[in-house]
């Protein structure tokens, strides 16, 4: 088992609460870590049939089969248990309860309803790149980890890409849709979520989304939502500080992984990226999700932003801390450029920041300092830290 940069968060703050709460997509090791850490507690799977409904039927009878505690798995499931744990916790104080889901506003709906203050809430999203080092996974070219996407069982299990995400995309659609909306025809709702990986990268424009999938405006901004809360896509914000300029508001859009885009792009093999024409927003993706994975594995659920100006100048990145801002430009050529710091020398001019404080991540091998800013290679992100952040 490839150890998860989230353990010591999940277990310093399951020593402080009486109830923890994961969640993130299905299929991102969830299940395998909390079995992992905790294995005293009993391991309860919600998504089985004959369980789940004596938890719906009785869950006061269900919840006295653990005294002391226990996993439950896809908890979401059984919306009625929560105030029951609420209860057994506000009366027990050496019970504890592990509580995992794949839908993420159905939980957080539950929570502020009867576990507010009883429960921390944690994100596991598929294995980031440092992670697979760990476990001995390394790549000759970024296209491989795009093609591949990173979820566990691509390398648990040695599953080729084409096979996993196909059935992934199905199931989803299958049980977490129907889960969350009553949506009639499932075939245009797939068809939309293509259209939305052939938009990566791109300002949301609900109104051309809507028509190319042939809905409505509103019907698109419901589906996506759908999508957000089931860990698919999610919206990037662009940063509104004002340097008295024109700055766009509207969000970008992309993929919590970059496997389930090229899926749905039709994608069949990692060389295919090398010319495919959204190479480069495909590199972008991967590399902000390396940002917000880092971010939500040590407990903080906080995105990055972006910012662009009316005349189309733009930051890729934004890492933000109260505060302080790292800019930070994702450009998927090899070979350095110094035209790859153009605009980060405007924004931080703009900024009142020093004019080589920006960071340039590139698709080659090579870092370095440079005049001009910082430039960092794909393969390593940890050299861009928080500590660079700047005031």
């Amino acid at each position: 088992m490839i150890k998860r940069t989230l353990t010591p968060k999940l277990v310093a703050l399951a020593a402080q609460y009486p109830v923890v709460t994961l969640t993130g997509p299905r299929q991102s090791g969830k299940t395998t870590l909390v079995r992992a850490v905790f294995p005293d507690l009993p391991y309860v799977s919600l998504e089985e049939p004959d369980i789940r409904q004596i938890a719906l039927s009785d869950p006061r009878g269900f919840l006295s089969n653990y005294p002391a505690g226990a996993v439950l798995d896809e908890v979401q499931r059984t919306p009625d248990l929560f105030s029951y744990i609420q209860s057994i916790v506000d009366r027990e104080r050496d019970v504890h309860f592990i509580l995992t889901g794949s839908s993420n506003f159905l939980l957080m709906e539950r929570i502020s309803q009867s576990l507010a203050g009883r429960t921390a809430v944690l994100h596991l999203l598929p294995f980031s790149l440092p992670e697979l080092e760990r476990g001995g996974y390394t790549f000759e070219r970024y296209e491989d980890p795009i093609f591949q996407g990173q979820y566990p069982r691509i390398y648990d299990r040695g599953l080729a890409p084409t096979d996993f995400y196909p059935s992934y995309i199905q199931t989803y659609i299958e049980r977490d849709v129907r889960l969350l909306k009553n949506i009639g025809d499932l075939d245009t709702f797939v068809h939309f979520t293509q259209l939305c990986a052939g938009r990566i990268g791109q300002l949301v424009n609900y109104t051309s989304l809507a028509n190319d999938a042939g809905i409505s405006p509103n019907t698109a901004k419901s589906w996506l939502s759908i999508l957000e809360t089931s860990y698919i896509t999610y919206r990037l914000r662009p940063w509104h500080r004002n340097f008295n300029k024109r700055l766009v508001k509207s969000p970008k859009l992309y993929f919590y992984d970059t496997g389930v885009a090229c899926s749905l792009l039709g994608i069949r093999e990692a060389s295919q990226v090398t010319t495919h024409y959204l190479r480069g927003a495909l590199f972008e993706n991967l590399v902000l999700n390396e940002f917000i994975k880092r971010r939500f594995h040590r407990g903080e659920r906080q995105f990055p932003y972006f910012w662009r100006d009316g005349s189309g100048r733009e930051i890729d990145c934004l890492l933000v801390d109260g505060e302080r801002v790292l800019p930070v430009e994702i450009k998927s050529g090899q070979t350095m450029d110094k035209s790859y710091f153009d605009n980060l020398r405007y924004w931080l001019k703009l900024a009142g920041m020093p004019e080589d404080a920006g960071v340039v991540v590139y698709g080659g091998e090579q870092s370095l300092t440079t005049g001009r800013g910082t430039l960092v290679s794909w393969r390593s992100l940890e050299r861009v830290s928080d500590s660079d952040l700047q005031r």
